[in-house]
């Protein structure tokens, strides 16, 4: 088995919009990371920051790291890495839909192909393994809670991730399906804001100023959510544990669940940036030439309650 030694390098590859470098060492595992802008959002930068914290050169990998938010750019930082010869291929699709040529070509390039954080719409024939959240049961979770506060009516201000991404799909189809099913759940508005505050924070102020009636505002990550509540401020609309609006995130930030605890907002999910541990056992199992026996290892995951929140939630599953 190879050594675990490598050097992660950041730079910027300016033709094609993301980040991509590499130090070339004959002894180490040459892997190709493509992931998500690490300004995306809270979670993303612990993800990043957990990948780039593993991979290094001491591990015994030679790393290069491609970011971007458009599945077009990485998805030709994906046929780069090809090209260059990695041995790995880490995957962080911004998109589901689209990755069947490059898969094949790595394929045929002796490439092993790994997700992590979210799925593809590929066969699984076309990657050896994936690490995921569990998207869909996120957002079950996060609906479920809803429901149990068995409000009379539920008008919702719906803010949406960045389209098209697992974590859209997952968070979003639970609370569709659960608004076709119930006469007295309502989406007042639902649009995108691709996971930033700013944007969440807009879409908020003009549902207030259309003077609309909501009292929940589910919004796919704790950024959006933050932004969300930006808006209510402003207007001196209350929010949080027995207020007028019902406050929802997801990432479990450590300041989101320090404003859960306060009561400020209500519900957190759980959604895991620390894959780095699962990909090291994949690659290790690979290159020992062992079998990979559960293709598909979906991390366990949480829903905070602001009133059963503890500190000890926060110590430990805040990022």
């Amino acid at each position: 088995m190879k050594k675990r030694i490598f050097t992660v390098a950041l730079g910027l590859a300016l033709a094609a919009g993301f980040c991509l470098t590499a130090n070339a060492e004959d002894d180490l595992i040459k892997v190709g990371i493509i992931n998500n802008d690490p300004s995306e959002s809270g979670y993303r930068t612990a993800n990043v920051n957990d990948l780039a914290n593993t991979f290094t050169e001491e591990n015994g990998y030679e790393a290069s790291f491609a970011y971007s938010l458009d599945n077009a750019e990485q998805i030709a930082a994906a046929q780069q890495f090809i090209q260059d010869g990695v041995d790995y291929l880490l995957l962080s699709a911004a998109d589901t839909a689209g990755w069947d040529s490059v898969l094949e070509d790595a394929q045929n390039e002796g490439v092993q192909v790994i997700l992590f954080d979210r799925t593809i719409d590929a066969d699984e024939s076309l990657y050896a393994a994936s690490v995921v959240s569990d998207m869909a049961a996120e957002g079950q979770k996060a609906v479920d809670w809803l429901a149990g506060q068995e409000l009379e009516e539920y008008n919702i201000i719906h803010i949406q991730g960045v389209m098209g991404s697992a974590a859209q799909k997952g968070r979003t189809g639970a609370l569709d399906e659960k608004v076709a099913a119930e006469d007295n759940w309502n989406i007042v508005a639902q649009q995108t804001a691709e996971w930033n505050a700013e944007k969440a924070q807009q879409i908020v102020q003009s549902v207030i100023d259309s003077g609309e009636d909501f009292n929940v505002i589910y919004a796919e990550n704790d950024d959006m959510a933050k932004g969300a509540v930006a808006a209510l401020d402003a207007a001196g609309m209350s929010h949080g544990v027995g207020k007028d609006v019902i406050i929802m995130g997801f990432d479990t930030n450590k300041w989101a669940l320090e404003e859960l605890k306060k009561g400020n907002w209500n519900y957190d999910g759980q959604c895991n940036p620390f894959q780095s541990e699962y990909l090291v056992d994949i690659i290790d199992k690979l290159e020992a030439g062992e079998e990979i026996e559960e293709k598909t290892i979906i991390m366990d995951e949480k829903g905070f309650d602001a009133e059963t929140i503890t500190d000890e939630d926060i110590e430990n599953y805040g990022i």
